[in-house]
């Protein structure tokens, strides 16, 4: 199914409700405003019936266009060559998803100890948007669970730590002129440039001084300019340019300190010096998206849990981010583990291998057995 965030995923998520519908599972949906995108929430009972506590197994459902890529085969018809699924969304994040559905009826063939939760959220490609509404539904019914298994693709190995994102669009105001005559204009472009090397300088400085931790890919905050538009004529000063930005920070950072940083050199240093040329100039922020970063979750049951079932102790954290933090942020213990490599998402041709899909699937029968009553007890 073709769920690029641009686009409503209630085909799928109405589809997958139906589906655990006719298996006897109920599901809550939890809709952004327009009522296009939803979220979804299953719960497996316990034996007992117990629907609150448990684990939760977390997917997204949205996936990054494929617009301007090369591909081999339709991007939206699943294709398997060479032990590989080929497709948009097969690592980043449906494998994961495919699987734990699969599984569905093991699960409720298993005498569970404790419920298993499946949660399905839309617009994580775009700043983690949905997750957050489902979060706070969790939160109000009292379902606390008491872990989490976000899916994302990490070849199967617990990810116990990621970085926050943070993406802010900024909108320089001048004052338009001939440019014959630029004295009487303010050139908005040339403002935010100075504000755009601003934040590269920023940048620069978590590069060379840190703070770093070495246990990531990419051990310090990051940060840089992503878009630009601005001005409509060669001869015209421009009036307006509007430029998104992002930074990724160790989750030791605070990402308000930082924000603010980039904030105080647009008010107190640019600004006034634009207003001087002309006093209707503006520089305005809007923030587009946030996400926390995932702390070091070494110490909690869920990571002590997967680490069993995978028979991997190594610590490793990663500097792309996921939805456990927003869980973790909630209460709900997170970690991260999936099947895929992230280094095959979001490009053309994009597969996860037929034997991480294989791989998967075995952690996630250890992992139903390990909620089981039989489990438990020993």
């Amino acid at each position: 199914m073709d769920t690029v965030s641009r686009n409503p995923n209630l085909g799928l998520i109405e589809t997958v409700r139906d589906a655990l519908h006719a298996l006897g599972v109920q599901s809550t949906l939890t809709h952004d405003p327009s009522g296009k995108w939803a979220n979804l929430f299953a719960t497996v009972p316990a034996h007992d019936g117990r629907t609150a506590g448990g684990i939760v197994l977390s997917g997204h459902t949205d996936v990054v266009p494929v617009d301007g890529q090369d591909w081999d085969s339709d991007p939206f018809k699943p294709e398997i060559r060479d032990g590989r699924l080929y497709g948009r969304g097969t690592c980043d994040m449906k494998g994961f998803i495919g699987a734990a559905l699969t599984l569905v009826p093991t699960m409720l063939e298993t005498k569970l100890a404790k419920p298993i939760h499946l949660a399905l959220s839309f617009d994580e490609e775009v700043g983690c948007v949905g997750a957050p509404l489902m979060i706070d539904e969790l939160v109000k019914r009292g379902v606390a669970p008491e872990g989490c298994i976000v899916g994302e693709p990490t070849s199967m190995r617990p990810i116990i730590a990621h970085k926050g994102i943070n993406v802010y669009r900024c909108c320089v105001r001048g004052q338009a002129a001939h440019s014959s005559l630029t004295p009487k204009g303010l050139n908005a472009i040339e403002y935010a440039a100075r504000l755009i090397c601003h934040i590269r300088d920023m940048a620069d400085r978590f590069r060379e001084q840190g703070p770093f931790d070495e246990l990531y890919d990419v051990p310090f905050t990051t940060a840089q300019t992503s878009t630009i538009t601005g001005g409509n004529a060669v001869n015209t000063v421009p009036a307006e340019c509007t430029f998104a930005f992002e930074f990724r920070n160790l989750p030791t950072l605070d990402p308000d300190a930082i924000f603010s940083r980039i904030e105080s050199y647009a008010r107190e240093t640019l600004l006034p010096k634009m207003q001087r040329e002309h006093a209707a100039a503006a520089i305005d922020f809007t923030k587009v998206a946030a996400a926390p970063g995932l702390d070091d979750a070494e110490a909690a049951a869920i990571t002590q849990l997967v680490r069993a079932l995978t028979s991997d102790t190594d610590r490793r954290k990663v500097a792309y981010g996921t939805e456990a933090g927003l869980f973790a942020r909630a209460g709900i213990p997170s970690v991260v583990c999936g099947p895929g490599d992230i280094a095959q998402a979001h490009k053309a041709n994009e597969f996860v291998a037929l034997a991480q899909l294989a791989e998967c699937e075995r952690f996630l029968h250890r992992f139903i057995h390990s909620m089981s009553l039989e489990a438990q007890l020993r």
